[in-house]
């Protein structure tokens, strides 16, 4: 403990705890092949965690061998040796099945895992031995809990909330796999945000001042391990009428994209491995063919990715690896030509998603300003080249590459966060795949399919909108699935896979229609309202029966009426129909009706609804008087009926509650086991590092002189006694077994340490209470001379408050000067007489009556002191004059100006007050 933090807070006179509430956010880019993360905290802006060896991206791999999980570049290294426990590249099979083209590419990639199919959900496990499988989903949530503890590290609090990036040609069922795997990480997803719309948002936010009503296209291609993507956007700032003014806001539209979900560096990489490899068999080194043996495959792949990363920046250089296999060592010249003789039909893939994202945005290249540069497969000049020649203009490299998705996330992150407030940026991201809803109706020549599009291409999202079925009077279902993709090419199609989603079923429909149909009462059909949430997933809020009704409003209808319908409307079941009155001005979400180019016509309710003018006054020919007629005046009230409606996945079925719960349950015991390995590790090394400080501190003169010989000799005796122990038997110890060796050595050391220290702290603090005594005392002299017996004008203290201060400076000092001689007639071996405690609970009492007196001054007022009037007025006169009024205000005593100012101190200001009330006496 520093003495001078000690005697700042007793002059301060309080210690301020502050009590940080946990709303830090964070981001996390779960590539395939890297992971990033973003964080925002308080009195932190935007910035990217590092992980446990101080870098700001993880390798995305996870390992599991002799019952230890490793992550990143621990992974990697187990994945050299034992390549079948090391699983990366785990992005692409999340909501797939076994015969999933992209999981056969998987398979062929790294034949080593053992992939099975899930049985109970159609999904793929991985296979880790004969009692344990991995679900895609298990693993990921493992990362995206690694990644919480990241961000929980960088930000020093708790956190729960997060963004998500995702690939923009995710699925519906790709999206719920990565939701779900957030939820078995025990994150709160804010938002899935499109990978290529975080990097606009972060392009954007830093040159939204240059932005204006005109929009700005720009275009970013991005080129990441396992996928391509060619996204257009255009910036401009809009209007916004969200907390009833305009405001004016930067925005960021999706406006195309085009993307191949193959093309990227792992098939470079892959390529290259493979020819590393031919060569290695061409040298005839080893009868074994390296093809057939997983751990020098997984060597090979690691040295073509270094030597795809070298190659981007130089003509040629040599792959090398030791012992590749069967103790033979491989080295060879590659040049960058030969890699790109091994790419020609990828180069040729390169600009097709400019042209695809070109297409779907009906726009040319002519309009875009700067065509951006992202990911690290855009670092190969080849790929440049090729780039440059398809978008005819300058590639723009001012994004940083790694790192633009999850800067872009993590803003998003703190804008979606109540415990932050950012300069608002809007993002509009579009639709990729069309969903359209597909449902059978009975006609005159039999039954019809019919297909409504709900969202089309492009369509932007967020967005509600509800489905009218007009001709349905009983129990139906419909189904909603992906509309036409006939602008992707076709292997893309087939990666989606399952182009239905779900069926719904509805059911009561007859009963709720019998109940509300009846006269002045018109059937709008059955609304089914669907949303298109900001992560992309469809969802259907409800499905109700809506019936307009046309009532009469009598004058027996008055207030009390209008109290009950609302007190029913309140205290209306779920299942009943509400009422409510239609709302000429409210604007509508979008409707679509089940029958061609149908338009809704305005009711006869409707046209009744408006009010008709009325004479106000008719002459009553009976009693020949004016009497005020109001005639009835009809309304229209909308009635709505919830109907239910159940849905069925069409697709790959999520984890089930028992499925979650069991996923939950192995996780968080991969969880406990990597914990306790962790702690023991650090009372291992605590109790190693503790032992050894001890044995060097034994030879240091401050500690030989506070020892006494038989002290000495037993700490170094314990010391090696657990030192011995520790490279014997005590290397399998557990945990506990260290940390009850190491609070053993500390107890035993304690004595010592402590008189260690009071030797060393006590003259610092001495020199404090003795410069406390000298400040107290110029204060006490100058106390002195503002008593009531001293100074009677200026009575600031009672005498006895002044004698109490020079007393307790009087016993402080005699304590002092006793204590000190008593101590130092010592040895340094003997326990301590006088401690630093004792030293800071004397400055404390001293602190406390300097400053009770510090505070009487402040706040001391002279009192009014009136002098005789020189003209005297006769008892007779009652009045008196304005000048004799004016000359006894004239000689009132002046308060000095110091003692007219409002206080406004705190206690945080004490230390600086008595410092001024010094220096002012």
């Amino acid at each position: 403990m520093k003495i001078s933090m000690i005697l700042f807070s007793l002059i301060l006179g309080y210690i301020s705890v502050t009590n940080v509430v946990s709303i830090a956010v964070m981001s996390v880019d779960f590539g395939s092949e890297w992971m990033k993360v973003g964080i925002v905290s308080p009195g932190v802006p935007m910035e990217i965690a590092l992980n446990k060896e101080s870098k700001r991206k993880t390798p995305a791999i996870v390992s599991f061998r002799d019952n230890v999980r490793l992550f990143g570049e621990d992974a990697q290294t187990i994945g050299l040796r034992f390549p079948k426990q090391a699983y990366g590249y785990l992005l692409d099979l999340l909501g797939k099945d076994i015969d999933h083209p992209l999981v056969k590419l998987y398979q062929k990639r790294f034949p080593y895992y053992d992939i099975i199919a899930d049985e109970d959900r159609g999904t793929i496990l991985f296979k880790q031995d004969t009692n344990l499988t991995f679900t895609p989903e298990e693993l990921i949530a493992q990362f995206l809990t690694k990644a919480k503890e990241f961000a929980e590290n960088g930000a020093h609090q708790p956190i729960k909330e997060c963004v998500l990036t995702v690939p923009g040609f995710f699925n519906q069922v790709e999206r719920k796999a990565l939701l779900q795997s957030a939820q078995l990480a025990g994150l709160k997803v804010l938002q899935l945000i499109n990978d290529y719309t975080a990097v606009a948002l972060n392009y954007g936010i830093f040159r939204a001042k240059t932005f204006n009503e005109s929009s700005q296209y720009v275009m970013f291609y991005d080129m990441g391990a396992s996928s391509t993507s060619a996204t257009l956007v255009s910036y401009q700032t809009v209007k916004t009428k969200e907390r009833g003014f305009v405001e004016t806001h930067p925005q960021v539209s999706i406006l195309g994209v085009g993307y191949d979900r193959t093309l990227g560096g792992l098939e470079i990489q892959l390529r290259l491995r493979d020819f590393l490899g031919k060569k290695f068999n061409d040298m005839k080194k080893t009868k074994s063919d390296v093809f057939q043996n997983p751990r020098a495959m997984a060597k090979l792949f690691k040295e073509a990715g270094r030597l795809k990363n070298v190659l981007s920046a130089n003509a040629e250089h040599y792959a090398q690896i030791e012992g590749l296999i069967d103790e033979q060592d491989f080295k060879l010249l590659v040049t960058r030509d030969e890699l790109e003789s091994l790419i020609p039909d990828l180069l040729e893939r390169v600009a097709k998603p400019i042209e695809q994202a070109l297409k779907t945005a009906h726009l040319t290249i002519d309009v875009v300003n700067q065509v951006v540069l992202v990911g690290a497969g855009t670092r190969v000049p080849k790929i440049q080249e090729v780039l440059q020649k398809a978008v005819g203009k300058e590639l723009a490299k001012n994004l940083n590459t790694d790192e633009a998705a999850t800067m872009g996330a993590v803003y998003k992150a703190a804008d979606l966060s109540t415990g932050f407030k950012v300069t608002k940026f809007l993002t509009k991201d579009a639709v990729l795949f069309p969903i359209q809803i597909v449902f059978q109706r009975q006609t005159g020549e039999g039954t019809k399919t019919v297909k409504r599009t709900l969202f089309n291409l492009m369509n932007p999202y967020p967005q509600k909108k509800i489905i009218t079925f007009n001709k349905h009077t009983d129990d139906f279902s419909f189904v909603a699935n992906y509309a036409d993709l006939d602008y992707l090419p076709l292997e893309e199609i087939q990666y989606i896979n399952a182009h239905n989603l779900s069926e719904y079923h509805l059911t009561g429909v007859a009963e709720a229609i019998k109940n509300n149909l009846g006269e002045n009462a018109e059937s709008k059909g059955i609304k089914a309202h669907f949303s298109l949430d900001e992560s992309g997933i469809l969802n259907i809020v409800n499905v109700e029966l809506v019936v307009e009704k046309t009532v009469i409003a009598t004058e027996e209808e008055g207030t009390l009426s209008k109290i009950g319908s609302t007190f029913s409307k309140l205290f209306a079941g779920k299942d009943k129909p509400i009422e409510e009155e239609k709302q000429v001005d409210e604007k509508p979400v979008h409707e679509i009706h089940d029958e061609e180019n149908e338009k809704p016509e305005a009711s006869k309710a409707e046209e009744e609804s408006i009010p008709q003018e009325k004479p106000e006054n008719m002459t009553d020919a009976k009693n020949g008087t004016e009497q005020a007629v109001k005639e009835p005046k009809p309304k229209v009230v909308t009635v709505k009926e919830p109907i239910k409606s159940t849905e069925t996945v069409l697709t790959l079925n999520s984890l089930s509650k028992e499925q979650f719960e069991a996923s939950l349950e192995k996780i968080k015991h991969l969880d406990q086991i990597e914990h306790d390995i962790n702690r023991r590790a650090t009372a291992l090394n605590n109790l190693e590092s503790f032992v050894i400080d001890v044995q060097n501190k034994l030879y240091e003169d401050e500690y030989v002189e506070a020892a006494t010989d038989d002290e000495t000799e037993k700490i170094k005796q314990t010391c090696s006694e657990i030192s011995d122990w520790l490279y014997e038997d005590g290397s399998e110890a557990d945990a506990d077994t260290y940390e009850k060796k190491l609070d053993e050595i500390q107890s035993l050391t304690k004595p010592l340490f402590k008189r260690v220290f009071e030797h060393k702290e006590r003259p610092e603090a001495l020199n404090a209470l003795h410069s406390m005594l000298n400040h107290s005392s110029v204060f006490l002299k100058n106390a002195q001379n503002l008593t009531e017996t001293t100074n009677p004008e200026k009575d600031v203290f009672k005498d006895s408050e002044v004698e109490a201060l020079e007393k307790l400076l009087k016993d402080t000092t005699e304590w002092r000067d006793k204590a000190v001689k008593e101590q130092e007639a010592l040895k340094k071996s003997d326990p301590p007489k006088l401690t630093v405690k004792h030293i800071m609970d004397k400055m404390a009492a001293l602190d406390r009556e300097v400053k009770y007196l510090v505070n009487k001054l402040r706040y001391y007022k002279p009192k009014k002191v009136e002098k005789p009037v020189e003209e005297k007025v006769t008892p007779t006169d009652n009045s008196t004059t304005e000048e004799s009024a004016n000359e006894n205000l004239e000689e009132t005593v002046e308060i000095p100006e110091e003692d007219n100012k409002k206080e406004t101190s705190e206690s945080s200001q004490d230390k600086k007050d008595q410092i001024d009330t010094h220096a002012e006496l």
